[in-house]
């Protein structure tokens, strides 16, 4: 939701500089993300995660999708969040790269290109961080509850363990063509898990199968780490009662504004 005013900016250099360069887009970037970091021992092992993890963005987005109300009213979009923070130059999806000396090439040359002022504006789904030794997700909307969070944030770490293990057995990368991978995104964002999905080799198929597609992929790696059991117990639960943004729509249609930030102030306090 946002206001009819400008939202305020932070006084430094950096951020007065974006926001001259990009007006309107910085005026309405009242959205919250979910971030999970994974840490990498090294560069090459994690541009080879990156490249391997892609192919899953949509159906990550789509089990985190909490944004559907913008401006006080429904957007009809599961994750509107995702589609003001795709206006920037460089976001959505990240390309596939031919190893970690390819990564640098690229980031600097955007940065070189002048459109964007330094790495940090580089809002890939998924990137390298620049401050720590970790693959970044990046494509997560803000949970309404702390359990969906450590859901979230359970399935990536066994995402990114599972994606190490194969590069080490020399499995094939997954390639999917960029604009499957946009559409699926985009889809993802639109529904939620309220329609198919988009899966990791482009063909339409029901959320379920996905997600289960998914969960059984990363099991060997939650079993390692001991999340199983609570992972899986918390993808049913939202298999069953539907994402964050469906509750959020619940509560509009049902109560209005109020019902809407009493559903949020509620799961705030219970947090």
């Amino acid at each position: 939701m946002r206001g009819d005013r400008p939202v305020p900016v932070t006084p430094s250099s950096r951020y007065l500089r974006m926001e001259g360069r990009a007006r309107r887009l910085v005026d309405e970037q009242l959205i919250n993300g979910m971030h999970v970091h994974v840490a990498v021992p090294d560069t090459g092992t994690r541009v080879a995660v990156l490249n391997r993890i892609r192919v899953w963005l949509p159906v990550l987005l789509a089990m985190s999708a909490n944004s559907p109300v913008w401006d006080g009213q429904d957007t009809g979009f599961a994750s509107w969040r995702t589609i003001v923070f795709g206006r920037w130059p460089v976001s959505g999806p990240p390309p596939h790269f031919d190893g970690s000396v390819d990564y640098e090439r690229r980031l600097d040359a955007l940065v070189a290109s002048g459109v964007i002022a330094d790495r940090g504006q580089v809002y890939w789904q998924a990137r390298l961080s620049e401050r720590y030794p970790t693959v970044e997700v990046r494509c997560l909307d803000v949970q309404l509850q702390p359990e969906d969070a450590v859901m979230l944030a359970g399935i990536v770490r066994a995402l990114v363990a599972t994606a190490m293990a194969d590069e080490k057995a020399g499995l094939p990368v997954p390639h999917p063509a960029p604009e499957l991978l946009q559409v699926g995104n985009w889809h993802a964002a639109r529904h939620g898990l309220n329609s198919v999905l988009v899966d990791p080799e482009g063909r339409p198929r029901s959320s379920g199968d996905v997600l289960c597609s998914l969960l059984q992929y990363v099991t060997p790696a939650l079993e390692e780490a001991g999340d199983l059991r609570q992972v899986g117990s918390l993808v049913h639960r939202l298999l069953q009662e539907g994402t964050p943004a469906d509750r959020q729509r619940r509560a509009l249609a049902e109560g209005g504004l109020p019902g809407l930030l009493g559903l949020i102030t509620g799961a705030t306090a219970c947090a």
